[in-house]
């Protein structure tokens, strides 16, 4: 009988089948999702510069995207509670597979490839208590559902493959949902937590906050190559509190929170929208659209600077520092406190930039 382990066992020892790679559609650098001035929406690639390298339609507002590690597809997902995950075709812009989760889960805007591109990661929970799922599906079968396992956790956001290539870092925010609504069930419960996750789901570390902190909600996750985790998160609890809003942590250690002079963190309004290491990685920044502002801090997280942005979210490390992209259009590269202008494009940049593994 064939197994959950012996399955991803045999995918991870194969290699993925000959395809056309992301040269074919002009080597970008990332991918973020965006809104067009007549309301439709598009995945758009981008290279280092800002560069458009490939524009493909989205059937409704995206969210996040994951790339394949070697060829040119990208899987568009929709904001939580997902109704849809699209296998995207970069050079044609066809929809080579559209992925539903099972009955009674929804996809939660983030999924990740693992290293050599046989299995696809979907971050889900169940519709009914929020339970989180790890959905597995079987890329050289056609993005063919295998099987799940639990987050350990409720609410679960994004997740990222840990450099061993074994393994999953996973941002359990801790929030109950109606099912397929966004309405917050469990304010004053809620408990999120950073799990490591086995592929068979064995729970190999959890983290969680301190008790004063239990409505901070785990969000989104950076990771530098030697397995150093950076976290963001939206505070849930009574408006006006200046809480951490990014966290470190290495696997065996006990988290590092990061915290700003208190007018700076006041700015930020509770909210950290996306998380990246610099391009060296001896940083990390995050960015929040509702207080226009991008945070930096040292890698063993002393508060570097603030750069102001209207709107900025979109956060992705940059051989030049970091790119960063806002709900006007604009990109700009951050190398220190003054940002640089790249370009801007007739789009409504979505909150997230996406690099492409390269």
């Amino acid at each position: 009988m064939t197994t959950r382990r012996t399955f991803l066992a045999s995918l991870l020892a194969a290699s993925a089948a000959p395809a056309t790679g992301w040269a074919a559609v002009g080597d970008p650098s990332y991918l973020a999702a965006a809104k067009k001035a007549d309301g439709s929406f598009v995945l758009v690639g981008l290279r280092e510069g800002g560069e458009e390298a490939f524009r493909v339609p989205l059937p409704a507002r995206g969210h996040a995207a994951c790339a394949h590690p070697t060829r040119a597809e990208a899987v568009g997902f929709a904001r939580r509670p997902g109704t849809y995950a699209l296998v995207i075709d970069c050079i044609s812009g066809e929809v080579l597979h559209e992925l539903s989760a099972p009955e009674g889960h929804s996809f939660n805007g983030h999924g990740a490839f693992s290293a050599d591109g046989t299995v696809l990661f979907t971050s889900e929970q169940v519709a009914e208590g929020s339970a989180g799922r790890v959905g597995i599906w079987d890329v050289e079968a056609g993005y063919a559902r295998v099987s799940d396992f639990p987050t350990h956790g409720l609410g679960p956001h994004e997740l990222r493959l840990m450099p061993d290539g074994q393994s999953l870092v996973i941002a359990n925010g801790g929030i109950q949902t109606d099912a397929f609504d966004r309405n917050q069930l469990n304010i004053d419960t809620m408990q999120p937590n950073l799990s490591y996750v086995g592929f068979d789901g064995t729970l190999l570390e959890k983290i969680e906050l301190e008790p004063d902190l239990h409505q901070n909600s785990i969000r989104h996750l950076a990771l530098r190559p030697d397995g150093l985790v950076g976290f963001c998160m939206q505070w849930q609890g009574e408006e006006g509190a200046a809480t951490p809003l990014l966290g470190l942590h290495r696997r065996g250690e006990a988290p590092v929170l990061c915290e700003a002079p208190l007018g700076d963190e006041l700015v930020m309004k509770g909210y950290a929208g996306s998380v990246a290491f610099a391009g060296e990685g001896r940083e990390i920044a995050i960015t929040s659209p509702r207080g226009g502002r991008m945070h930096r801090f040292s890698d063993t997280g002393e508060f570097l600077g603030a750069v102001s942005r209207t709107d900025v979210c979109g956060l992705a490390s940059h051989e030049g520092g970091y790119m960063a992209s806002d709900g006007l259009g604009g990109l700009i590269l951050v190398n220190g406190e003054t940002p640089k202008p790249l370009r801007r494009a007739e789009l409504a940049w979505d909150n997230h930039l996406i690099r492409i593994a390269g």
